[in-house]
């Protein structure tokens, strides 16, 4: 289903915590918060997934080229997004680099890489309150700039603990947070 949506939001860790394991390969190791680390592991496994569709989209365009060379352009132009891809490159970047005509076929292969990101800086209460003091939430929007992504904080323990609030007490939580 994540193929049919409109856009991808990373939560992405801005906050360290003793606590919290960061999910790595050995988890008795437990290692320092890494935000761009975790967004370069994500769009890996992005780009990844993209190359599998594309080669069946090659591998398709080869076919019926047999009975009709007019798909022998479109096997060429996804051999190309191919190539980028494997250079791990989201398909967001290639776009800007090819014809127009050829970045409209590509736009038809609801590829991962190719939907719009946005950061969601998952960071703690304090951070919560002045993100920009965070380096963690300054590394995400150095990056988002450089993607032309946005970012957005939150807190998600405090999302959390105001959903399990009712009417009046969440009222009166929130006023007390400064937040409307």
């Amino acid at each position: 289903h994540i193929r049919e949506c409109d856009a991808i939001v990373h939560v992405v860790r801005c906050f360290d915590d003793e606590n919290i394991m960061h999910v790595v390969a050995d988890a008795s190791t437990n290692v320092p918060v890494d935000p761009i680390g975790d967004i370069e592991t994500i769009d890996l496994e992005l780009i990844m997934a993209d190359l599998e569709m594309v080669e069946r989209r090659i591998e398709k365009a080869n076919k019926a080229a047999k009975g009709d060379k007019k798909f022998l352009h479109e096997a060429e132009v996804f051999q190309g997004l191919r190539e980028w891809l494997d250079q791990g490159k989201s398909a967001r970047g290639y776009l800007p680099q090819v014809p127009e005509d050829d970045a409209a076929l590509i736009a038809t292969s609801e590829l991962l890489s190719l939907k719009p990101v946005i950061y969601a800086a998952n960071l703690d209460e304090d951070g919560f309150s002045d993100p920009e003091a965070v380096p963690y939430y300054r590394l995400v929007e150095e990056r988002a700039a450089a993607q032309g992504a946005q970012v957005i904080p939150v807190c998600a323990k405090l999302e959390a603990e105001i959903a399990q609030l009712d009417g009046e007490e969440k009222k009166m939580f929130l006023d007390d947070l400064g937040v409307t």
